[in-house]
Parts: structure tokens; C-alpha cells; sequence
């Protein structure tokens, strides 16, 4: 007698063997009909095992759920009435009727990681079942209704009749099939046993799709959209990412070796194309992603040119590891941002030559500086030129080098430089989504709206469900004065990412300047950044004729220590108050405010742009030509 008896559909074998040897290896006994002996009476053998054992896990896929599952049901039946049933999701399915009231644990996508909270859910369920003990929440109770967030019920502040479509890539709806020279490389599973080394893993990948989008004329989806679709099914990833092709794996590292095993799935009809396992030492990290994007490229057939090692990369295992610590950050705050600086300046220690790292911590540094006070700013920015022409130095055709060096350089205003340098990183093969969703701003910036656009858009292709460069391209709308189309695109985003709205300055402003002032105060109100709430409240007041209102927020935005002159600057202009709004951007002018980047095309400055003062300061901007 086992512990516990899997039900499954024979042709999920693959499937479900690695869930059987996890919980084998975790001190279950497991029966399931692949020990069925030769000769013996199978369904006999079944039904015995079925009876005695203490749980039953139900592997639900599309087979199982399907007509021809009708075993599978049987099975899961009797277990329910036992009390012993544990529902257990292999593919994203519905359970067949009169199962749906049990909450499955969901296992979609699980590439048999024993650390992995999912199965962890899974083992934990299992052994409450084996030792009689209440199951956990969650595993095999009544489904709770799905609570409605506050967002839904309210509709974002924005109703202007807009289906939302969902937030699945919604924006590449109606644009056909998928490229056959494109891929995605979903996250590989950290079998390390350890979650914390999850970021290696997670490394590993990353590198992989940089050396795949050196390749010319190769499409490469990026990081965020990969990793959103890790508990997908290979097919159904692939349909959302608009790629013909998946890359998946695991990566196991421990006593100075790595041992990783990689897949090529066809996207369309989910069936592997090529697969190799690798053992190397820590070192050869970097040697092992060029071997397995070149094998890729030949799996694929490629007359595009071979894979690249790693531009700027190291053979220093300590560098890489750090490195891969601080690429691994995806949060934004102080503390995300200091985290990553020091990932960044360890690799850098243990290899002072080690390029990309030079390059992310300049391209940060420039982030940081916008943030900081004028005195902070001027000495973050000359760290971050250094940073950036070392990784020049190191690597030239690195495009992060050149994002990098235009990123410090337009937050330091030196706004012709910052156009070179993005021109270089564009001209260069693999550039990242984000590099491009970063020049689609500054290109904004300059009036170069259809430009503008074109990076955006090309950021969204290679990044579907990445919020960031939708919220891009929603900016850009904003700053080339197609209020409409920017607020119905905020519309249908906002429904479908209801966890990462739009930034209410770009949804409120869009409001103001299409002639609706009111519907942007509720807007305003919601953003959690003051300058934004109290920029935006005084603008819409004062549109509005509420001299009331539009004084208070001032006031308000006078109160914040820094940051606000060129947000003081925009009030004014709006309020009709020229001499006022032309000191503020004197002041702005005077500290380098990297806010004088939007007076270009920013539409609250409008009723300043034919006083010849305003011109005067374009021209010490040094704005490049459009």
C-alpha cells in the first residue's frame, strides 16, 4: 500500500513523472500505473491501490478534463467520497463539473523545482492528507469567491467606453502570426534547492536572450514579458509573447559546478526540437550561454549570423555572480536602487574590467541623479560618466554602454551629447526594450513624436506584457497632443494591469488639456506622490476658475522641499502669472533642474512658448534639431 496514488491521463506520462519522483524524493510513497507489473490484472492492481491509499492526487490537464479522461474522473470521484481527493492543476483548466468547488493547486509550468513554493503547496497538502491531519488552505477546500478590488469598482477614474481586452499583450490583438525568427527564453527553474539562488537562474537566462539578440534580424521577447508567462504552458506562452519559439530549462549550481539543461519547443504545436544538458564548472558560465544560444540558432535553421559571447562579460565566477545579483533587482525604491549599486560595484571589484557591469551602474547612477539634490546630482553624474566611458572603453559595441552615457548625459542636460550617444546604442544589434522605451522619451522630449512612437512600439513587440513601455507610449501620446488616443489607450491599460495603473500625472494632465479639468481631480488625488497630486490639483483649479483651489495646491507644491521648481514653473504658466512662471525656470536653469527636459513639448507651458524669453532658454538647453 502507498502513501499516495496518482491519477493522471497515461499520455501526461512526462508530465506528471517529475512530480512523482519530487514527492518520492521528499519520503512519499508513490503509486502510479507505470509500476504496474507485467501480467498483472491492471485495473484489478488500479482499484486496490486506488481503495487503500491514504491520498489521491488528480493530475488535471486538457486530456484528463477531456472525453477521452473518463478514468481519471472515475478516480477522482472515489477519492472525493473518501475524503482523501487532492486536486493537483498540470495545465491551465477548468476541473470537469462537480469538482470546480475544490481549490486545485495549480503546478502549470513547474519544471520540478523542490523548492518551489508551488509544489512545496503541493508536498504540504499531500502529507496532511497521508497523516490525517486538517489540510492546509487552500489544498482541496471550497474555492472562495474572488474578492473585486477597489480599482475595478471605481473603473481607474477613466470611463470613456473602452473594452478592456485584458492584460495579456491586449495591444498585440489583430497583428497575425508570430514571426518564425522570433523566440522567447522563459526563466530557467533554479534546481539548486535553494530559493535564494533563484537569481542565477533567472541570470541565466537573461544572458541567454542578450546573446540571442546580437543575432541580426532575430526577434528576442524580453525579460519582464518571459517571466510574467513562467507558469504558462509552452504553447500558450508562446501566443502570448507573439513568438514562434520557446527556450526553457533548468539550471542546477552548487560545489563550483553548474549543471543546466535546456529545450527548444516549437511554439506552435508544443513539441521539442532540441534539447542538451551541460555540465560545467562555475567559471565557464559565460562559455556555456554563447554554446547554448549557438546551438539554438543552428536548431533554428539561422542564416542571420552566429551568437555572441556575452559583450563585456567575465570569466571571473565572483564578478558574475554579483552581477547577476544586481540584474536580478526589479524593484524601484532607494533601497532597490543602493542594492543594485552594490551588486554592481562588487562584480566590479573582483573584475575592474568587467564591462557590463560598468554600464548598469552608470545607467542607475543616471536614474538616481534625477532623483537627487542639485549637489548630489553633479557628483553621481560625474561617477556615472566614468562608469559609462570605462564601459565604452571596455566594449564598444555594448549598446547599455551608449544607453548608459545618454542616460547620465540627459539627466545632467547635456541634451546634444545624450542625442549622440542614443543614436550610437540604436545603430548597435541588441538593443534591450528598456534602452528603447528610455530614447522613446528623450526623442519625445526633443518633438520627434513619430520617432517617438516607432521606439515605443518596438519596445511593446518586444516586450507584451511589460507595463513600462505602454505607459511609454501613453507619454508620448500625451506630449505630441493626442489627448484622446493617450487616455483611451490609459482606459483599456488600466482595466487590464489594475496592479500597475498608468501614471495619474499623464492620465490627469491628458484630462486638463482635452477639456475636462474636473474628471482630473479625482485622478490627482489617488497618486501617492505629492508633487503629482498637487501640480495637477493646481492646474485643474485654475482651468476650472476655482482661484480657491488652484492657491491651496500651490501652496502645497510649495511646501515640498525640491523638486518642484520647473512643476512651479508649469502652475504659473497656466495661471496666466508669465513673470512668475519665467523665474521659476530661471531658478530650474540655475541648478541644472533635469525637469527643463520636458519644456520642449510640455503642453502647461503653451502660453509662454511666443514671449521671446522662451526661446532664450530653449537656445541655452541646447535642444538638438528635430
Amino acid at each position: 500500500m502507498a502513501d499516495l496514488f496518482v491519477s493522471y491521463k497515461s499520455e501526461d506520462r512526462p508530465s506528471v513523472r517529475p512530480l512523482v519522483g519530487a514527492l518520492t524524493a521528499d519520503g512519499l510513497t508513490v503509486w502510479w500505473d507505470a509500476q504496474i507489473e507485467a501480467g498483472a490484472e491492471w485495473r484489478h492492481a488500479i482499484q486496490t491501490e486506488l481503495d487503500l491509499a491514504k491520498c489521491v492526487l488528480v493530475a488535471w490537464t486538457r486530456r484528463s478534463v477531456g472525453p477521452e479522461g473518463r478514468f481519471v474522473r472515475d478516480e477522482a470521484t472515489r477519492a472525493l467520497r473518501r475524503g482523501v481527493y487532492l486536486p493537483v492543476l498540470i495545465e491551465k483548466v477548468e476541473p470537469p463539473l462537480g469538482f470546480g468547488e475544490m481549490q486545485a493547486l495549480s503546478l502549470v509550468g513547474w519544471k520540478g523545482d523542490r523548492a518551489d513554493p508551488r509544489y512545496q503547496a503541493v508536498l504540504a497538502a499531500a502529507r496532511a492528507l497521508v497523516s490525517g491531519a486538517a489540510r492546509p488552505a487552500g489544498a482541496g477546500h471550497v474555492a472562495a469567491a474572488p474578492a473585486v478590488g477597489r480599482r475595478a469598482m471605481i473603473g481607474g477614474g477613466v470611463a470613456l467606453g473602452v473594452v478592456a481586452l485584458g492584460g495579456t499583450g491586449w495591444w498585440l490583438r489583430g497583428r497575425g502570426g508570430a514571426r518564425t525568427d522570433s523566440i522567447a527564453v522563459l526563466p530557467f527553474a533554479n534546481l539548486s534547492g535553494d530559493p535564494a539562488r533563484a537569481y542565477f537562474s533567472d541570470g541565466i537566462a537573461e544572458e541567454l536572450r542578450s546573446a540571442l539578440a546580437r543575432i541580426a534580424g532575430l526577434k528576442v521577447a524580453a525579460r519582464t514579458s518571459s517571466e510574467k508567462v513562467r507558469d504558462d504552458d509552452v504553447k500558450e506562452a508562446a501566443s502570448k509573447l507573439n513568438v514562434a519559439h520557446v527556450l526553457t530549462g533548468s539550471v542546477r549550481k552548487g560545489d563550483g559546478m553548474i549543471r543546466v539543461a535546456a529545450q527548444l519547443v516549437d511554439g506552435r504545436d508544443g513539441l521539442e526540437t532540441w534539447s542538451q544538458s551541460y555540465d560545467r564548472s562555475e567559471g565557464d558560465a559565460i562559455k556555456l550561454q554563447t554554446g547554448i544560444a549557438e546551438s539554438v540558432a543552428n536548431a533554428l535553421s539561422l542564416t542571420l549570423g552566429t551568437a555572441k559571447a556575452m559583450l563585456g562579460g567575465t570569466t571571473n565566477p565572483a564578478a558574475y555572480d554579483a552581477y547577476l545579483r544586481g540584474v536580478a533587482i526589479q524593484t524601484i525604491s532607494a533601497a532597490a536602487f543602493r542594492a543594485r549599486l552594490a551588486a554592481f560595484d562588487a562584480a566590479i571589484a573582483a573584475d575592474p574590467n568587467f564591462a557590463a557591469a560598468h554600464a548598469n551602474r552608470a545607467f542607475w547612477i543616471g536614474i538616481i541623479a534625477g532623483e537627487s539634490s542639485p549637489e548630489e546630482s553633479a557628483a553621481l553624474l560625474a561617477g556615472g560618466k566614468a562608469a559609462s566611458a570605462r564601459a565604452i572603453a571596455l566594449a564598444p559595441t555594448l549598446p547599455l554602454g551608449h544607453v548608459a552615457l545618454g542616460r547620465v548625459q540627459q539627466t545632467g542636460l547635456d541634451l546634444r551629447g545624450a542625442d549622440a550617444s542614443y543614436r550610437k546604442a540604436l545603430a548597435l544589434p541588441g538593443v534591450s526594450a528598456r534602452d528603447l522605451s528610455t530614447i522613446a522619451g528623450f526623442e519625445s522630449y526633443l518633438g520627434r513624436g513619430a520617432e517617438a512612437l516607432a521606439l515605443a512600439d518596438r519596445a511593446i513587440n518586444l516586450d507584451p506584457l511589460n507595463p513600462s513601455p505602454v505607459r511609454r507610449r501613453i507619454d508620448v501620446l500625451y506630449r505630441n497632443r493626442q489627448y484622446r488616443e493617450a487616455l483611451a489607450t490609459t482606459a483599456v491599460y488600466d482595466r487590464a494591469n489594475p496592479d500597475t495603473p498608468s501614471h495619474p500625472y499623464l492620465t490627469a494632465m491628458a484630462l486638463i488639456f482635452s477639456g475636462d479639468p474636473k474628471a482630473a481631480l479625482p485622478v490627482a488625488a489617488r497618486s501617492e506622490e505629492t508633487w503629482v497630486r498637487y501640480t495637477c490639483e493646481a492646474i485643474a483649479y485654475a482651468k476650472l476658475g476655482d482661484q480657491a483651489g488652484s492657491d491651496q495646491a500651490l501652496a502645497a507644491l510649495k511646501a515640498i522641499d525640491g523638486g518642484s521648481t520647473y512643476q512651479l514653473a508649469e502652475v504659473y504658466a497656466v495661471r496666466g502669472a508669465p513673470e512668475l512662471a519665467f523665474a521659476q525656470l530661471a531658478r530650474a536653469l540655475a541648478v541644472r533642474d533635469p525637469g527643463l527636459i520636458e519644456l520642449k513639448t510640455d503642453p502647461a507651458v503653451d502660453s509662454l512658448r511666443a514671449d521671446p524669453r522662451f526661446a532664450a532658454i530653449v537656445a541655452k538647453l541646447g535642444f538638438p534639431p528635430v
